[in-house]
């Protein structure tokens, strides 16, 4: 059985927050929301630069229709299953990720060495690890694997 690969574009996005009403400040020094423009029903035929006259009453209801507690209750269902299927692909992710990075190899090295190793990292401001796996990768070549 192939395993799927998991991919960033994988997971859910958040929506953007709508922007905070502005505030306007009346002349005794207090202050309240500003009054928003009228809101327009999107124009249907705008290529000649002119929008078609439109009333609110030809505005479709089913925007200012609340859905009802079956359908709510169905698009918080699915939601959840959306975000628990991305939390389980961020985790197989993040643990193939780990499995393919890491395999450590215990190695005591003698005060001397180590000594050396630390200031080659810290002189060359390079991880201690990186200086290891090169010296290795190095030997294997050389010795022919």
């Amino acid at each position: 059985m192939a395993k799927r690969q998991t991919t960033v574009s994988d997971f859910a996005v958040a929506p953007r927050r709508s922007r905070p009403a502005k505030r306007q400040v009346t002349e005794d020094g207090s202050s309240k929301p500003a009054e928003l423009p009228a809101a327009e029903p999107p124009a249907e035929n705008q290529s000649d630069g002119h929008a078609p006259a439109t009333t609110a009453s030809d505005w479709p209801m089913n925007r200012l229709i609340a859905p009802t507690e079956e359908a709510r209750r169905e698009r918080t269902t699915a939601r959840a299953l959306q975000r628990e299927d991305a939390r389980v692909r961020l985790r197989d992710l993040k643990r193939a990720r780990d499995r393919e990075s890491k395999h450590y190899v215990n190695c005591p090295l003698d005060y001397d060495t180590k000594m050396r190793l630390q200031k080659a990292a810290l002189e060359n401001d390079v991880k201690m690890t990186v200086i290891m796996k090169a010296a290795i990768d190095q030997f294997l070549k050389d010795s022919g694997y």
